[in-house]
Order: structure tokens, then sequence, then C-alpha cells
């Protein structure tokens, strides 16, 4: 992609939770505040809101992607935070596949709080890419003080009905990989026996490790056994030890998706 180091710094506002571009409003940012769960976690969201014509990235974009990260160490009363991410669109432009949304996303939070009992001051410094015609850096500060009880917003409950089905929900019955070392990394093959989603399947491979980069998958399908293979490169460009139960396999299509948490690694 071009233009990538373009640079597009979005400073916060006074209102708390909310942030906006101050030179050209291409992308705004809020925090959904949310509600206190019966677990005592908390159930807050991301609001991005884009301009017409510019999309983001899901956790995994695609080779041509730029991916997204939230640092939330500036938060108090926060234990563990978990990104519950909706089922992304598949966009193919100049024979390459990205993975994404346009216009508008709402990313569901859920937080662990240190004491369920007491507010939660949350803080993101969240970086994103977003694209048009070019792509460019996005970087936005976001605050919000989330109550002990709060509201139920349809807003998020609409984005954590839209996620991808967990496996055993889904009807997967295994998922093998084979894993032969390249020049620079690995060689990963996922054989999933697991009945089709949609149409034009796309299968998503995660390892553990953001480092590593990962190709598009080249995959087929006959029946009810879907088999996709991706090269994973580390930034050591070398071979690697993989554990496959950690690595995470997505199918895509048609606006849904399945999860697969792990693979048995074949000898």
């Amino acid at each position: 992609m071009k233009n990538i180091t373009l640079s597009l710094i979005l400073a916060a506002l006074a209102v708390p939770g909310f942030a906006q571009n101050t030179q050209a409003p291409l992308a705004r940012v809020e925090m959904l505040p949310g509600w206190r769960m019966a677990d005592g976690h908390h159930m807050a969201a991301l609001h991005i809101e884009l301009e017409e014509g510019w999309k983001t990235y899901w956790r995994a974009p695609g080779e041509a992607g730029l991916p997204p990260g939230i640092d939330w160490s500036g938060s108090q009363n926060v234990a563990a935070v978990d990104l519950h991410w909706p089922v992304p669109e598949v966009v193919r432009s100049n024979g390459m596949t990205t993975l994404g949304y346009h216009g508008e996303l709402v990313l569901p939070v859920e937080i662990t709080p240190a004491d369920p009992d007491q507010e939660i001051a949350l803080t993101g410094a969240i970086e994103m890419g977003i694209c048009h015609d070019v792509c460019m850096p996005f970087q936005a500060e976001v605050s919000a003080a989330l109550p002990e009880a709060g509201e139920h917003d349809p807003r998020i409950a609409a984005a954590l009905e839209d996620q991808p089905a967990a496996s055993d929900v889904a009807g997967l019955v295994s998922a093998n990989c084979t894993v032969e070392p390249i020049s620079d990394g690995l060689r990963v093959t996922a054989a999933l026996e697991l009945p089709q989603v949609g149409l034009d399947e796309v299968t998503v491979f995660e390892p553990d490790d953001r480092a590593i980069w990962v190709s598009e998958a080249m995959q087929e399908r006959q029946g009810g056994r879907l088999t996709a293979t991706a090269d994973l490169v580390p930034p050591t460009a070398e071979p690697f030890e993989l554990d496959t139960k950690t690595l995470r396999l997505t199918v895509i299509a048609d606006g849904h998706a399945v999860d697969i948490q792990g693979c048995t690694r074949l000898e």
C-alpha cells in the first residue's frame, strides 16, 4: 500500500470518551459506557465512525492491512480487557484480500475490574489504520468513567450478536494441521472437517505472536472438508517452533464466521 507513512493524529477533546481529528474529520471515536454484568465484568464498546468511503481493519487485517492496537495501561481498576470483534467484511482489491469495516465499527470491550464494586476509569490509546484511496495510520485517545451499574446499550448488544460462531456450535468435527519449514518461516496446512460457512470462504490464520507475518491462505473445499494453507514468517525470517494448539483459525463467508481455537498437529 502506498502513502502508508502519512500520519493522522487525533487529539482527545474535553468531552470524556470522545476524540476527533482537528484537521480533517475522517474518523470519530467514542467510548460507549455500557453496563455491569452479573459476573462483575463490565461490557462497554469503542464506537468508531468513519467518513463515507473510508474503512478500518479487523484484528487480523490481511496481507496489506494495518493491524490495530490498543494500550489500556493508563486505566484504573482494570484487571483484564477482552475485545469481541464483530464479523468483518472481506474486501478484495488490486489482487489483495483485506478484512475490515466500512463506515462504522462498534467494538465491544469486556473489562474485568480489579474490584467489581468500584467505578472503572478506562483509558485507551488507539492505533489503527484507515483507508480510502490511500491508507494511513490513525491514532486516538479515549477515556471514560464506567459506573458500577450502567445501562444496556442496543448498539453493543447488536455487535455482540454479530460475533463468529464457536466451532462446536458451527459443527466442527476436527481441525488438524501439518507444519513444514520453508526458507523464511513455516508453511501450515489446516484440514478442517467443517460444514460450509458460505459460498466464498476465506480462512485466516492467527498465531499468538502478532509480529509474525501471515500470507493470504490458499484453500479448497471438498464437501465437508476445507483445506487451507498459509505461510508464517517471523521477524527473524527463519523456521521457528509453533504450537498449533495456540493457532487461531477463522473461516469467514457471506457475513458469517466460525472461530476455531487451535488445531491438532500431525507429524
